[in-house]
């Protein structure tokens, strides 16, 4: 599955700028991509573009060529799994119930769950390092485990592309890198992900190619390489940074500077 978007236009009732100004890009199938920018840059108004809950004002946004209007929201649901920043659950779940949600758009009317479903919810499960909690009520989690269930709720749609919104926000260095690596595998296997993030080093590290957002606007797109420049993202941020190969990755790794000497704090 592809994600594209041309020109994309998006404006809010009352807003003084655009929240999406000309925003152009090309997500190829099984890739990683990463969304990145400041507060209030664009990240969050591209994603419901994409999953088609804004309309934009000019522009179009595209799933596998297809204008995401032109997509059923069945059809969307079968074939995207989303993670949202946040959300209100808003009666008594179980860890299990929740992640069982994601079966739902491959059930008919008054079906129950088949031995296919059973499987992609238990996979789902131990892929989010939640099998021990499937008995809890959802509301007595702490934040970090919260996301890690919702995450597994959309990987037990077992779509063809998944949408993250800040998905590793809340969770700890073990968890983080657990969930950033299991979506790094997944685009391996063919799974499109759309990731976006505040975590530039992190993003760098796992992603093909990054989008970077400035004021709605497109400040720089490609491989990691090519985005993560000093320049750039003093600019896009509003604060020096050096930018060196992180030890380990060999990824560019962004060490934020003293703004009054320019100097490493």
């Amino acid at each position: 599955m592809t994600f594209e978007t041309r020109d994309l236009v998006v404006n809010y009732p009352g807003g003084q700028r655009a929240a999406l100004d000309g925003v152009s890009m090309d997500v190829p199938k099984g890739s990683l991509y990463a969304v990145l920018g400041p507060n209030g840059s664009g990240k969050s108004s591209l994603m419901r573009s994409l999953l088609g809950v804004l309309r934009p004002t000019s522009g179009e946004a595209l799933i596998d060529g297809r204008p995401v209007g032109g997509w059923s929201r069945r059809e969307l649901a079968r074939s995207v799994g989303a993670v949202a920043q946040s959300e209100v659950v808003a009666f008594p779940l179980t860890v299990r119930e929740m992640v069982a949600m994601g079966r739902y758009p491959h059930l008919g009317p008054l079906e129950g769950e088949k031995e296919s479903d059973r499987r992609a919810i238990s996979n789902a499960l131990a892929q989010c390092d939640v099998t021990d909690l499937a008995g809890r009520d959802v509301t007595t989690l702490s934040g970090g485990e919260v996301q890690r269930v919702r995450i597994a709720r959309a990987l037990a749609q077992e779509p063809t592309a998944l949408v993250l919104d800040e998905p590793t926000s809340s969770l700890d260095i073990r968890h983080q890198m657990a969930i950033l690596e299991l979506l790094r595998d997944s685009a391996n296997r063919g799974l499109t992900v759309l990731l976006v993030t505040h975590g530039l080093d992190l993003a760098a590290r796992f992603a093909d190619r990054m989008l970077l957002l400035a004021d709605g606007r497109v400040a720089a797109e490609g491989p990691p390489a090519e985005v993560m420049k000093e320049e750039t993202l003093a600019d896009v941020y509003g604060w020096p940074v050096s930018v060196e190969p992180d030890p380990v990755s060999g990824t560019p790794r962004v060490i934020p500077l003293r703004a009054d000497r320019g100097t490493a704090s």
